[in-house]
């Protein structure tokens, strides 16, 4: 696939793996000289890997976004410096709460002069002293690049307030805020999304009983709340963040008029606290990134595991199957396939 412009010798590449790429493409986008911006996949051996193999990470690609621009407007080293604005590049894991190779950070150069501006950019932010762990974005040879499904381009314009509340919950705009806040360039803050989801957004966007619930520790009425009898196949990821909590797997009836679970989908997606309000003794659960109230955990539900996780609706999006690869949750699909009997989850 060709940029519109690509034909133009007057426009350069530059190649650059930040993790999540709906992240990583509003910083380059609006900058004066940059010409397009494309999500996509790189550096893998598959040829045109989908998102549901790249994100598996299994493909051997990364996330990535590649930017056509005219040097005479704007040169590599000012690309290179708004990209490492928008990482952790002492991250050996992935970015924030995404992990995995596929989320791992890299430049891929397209000639010898973008790898030696790119060492010599790496090594600057090394001996600035601005982190105190070794910079370990690599910087690689560029290889094809193949642009992402439609509904990824450009996403944080098709999906704003989605997009904004992922940003900040999964950490990044907050580390970025905060690692950056003595610079004063524009690079650092190129996107409305860059504050934390503060209070005024957040009852902007959500709804009275999902902040009652998320924010102020709120219960919702059993029986009359919106998954407690949903039986469609999915998963449920927090509405504050996005960050994906349980299965439709691991749900069951538990007769109290909630959503229960048996187990969250990962068991560092969420925080168990004492609570001792209401002249009662028990475990309250909480999200990971957004800090959203959830519910409580109980040792009377079934096995495997033997707990209940009982959940309110409000502080819940669900996110069906069908739904799952264009929302940006396609990493997930293989607990639906047809070995879904072997679904082994994280125990709580």
């Amino acid at each position: 696939m060709q940029y519109e412009h690509e034909s133009m010798s007057a426009h350069e590449k530059a190649t650059f793996a930040g993790g999540c790429f709906w992240c990583m493409v509003p910083p380059f986008q609006n900058m004066d000289g940059v010409v397009d911006v494309k999500a996509g996949y790189t550096g893998g051996d598959s040829p045109n890997p989908t998102y549901r193999q790249v994100c598996s990470g299994g493909s051997g690609h990364y996330e990535a976004v590649q930017v056509l621009y005219d040097p005479s407007k704007i040169t590599y080293n000012q690309l290179l410096d708004i990209f490492w604005r928008q990482i952790d590049p002492t991250d050996t894991g992935g970015q924030f709460y995404d992990r995995g190779q596929q989320y791992q950070t890299a430049i891929f150069y397209h000639n010898r002069e973008q790898k030696e501006l790119a060492e010599k950019s790496k090594k600057k932010l090394e001996d600035s002293g601005r982190f105190a762990n070794p910079i370990v974005t690599d910087i690689l040879e560029a290889s094809e690049f193949y642009p992402a499904e439609e509904y990824h381009q450009d996403y944080h314009k098709k999906n704003p307030q989605y997009y904004e509340r992922y940003k900040a919950g999964s950490g990044r705009a907050e580390y970025i805020k905060e690692t950056w806040a003595d610079d004063k360039s524009r690079h650092t803050c190129c996107t409305p999304c860059l504050e934390k989801a503060g209070d005024n957004e957040l009852r902007r966007t959500l709804t009275p009983i999902q902040y009652h619930v998320t924010r102020e520790n709120g219960t919702e009425m059993p029986f009359k709340n919106e998954y407690w009898n949903n039986k469609e196949d999915g998963i449920y990821v927090d509405i504050v963040s996005g960050q994906p909590i349980f299965s439709s797997l691991d749900k069951f009836d538990s007769g109290t008029g909630w959503p229960s679970f048996t187990r969250p989908l990962k068991k560092d997606s969420i925080v168990k606290k004492q609570d001792e309000s209401h002249g009662m003794l028990r475990t309250e659960v909480r999200s990971r990134n957004a800090d959203s109230h959830l519910g409580h955990v109980f040792d009377d539900g079934p096995q495997p595991t033997g707990l209940r996780y009982c959940i309110n609706s409000a502080a819940l999006k669900f996110i069906p199957v069908e739904d799952m690869e264009k929302e940006g949750y396609g990493e997930y699909l293989y607990l639906f396939d047809s070995s879904r009997e072997n679904h082994k989850g994280d125990t709580g």
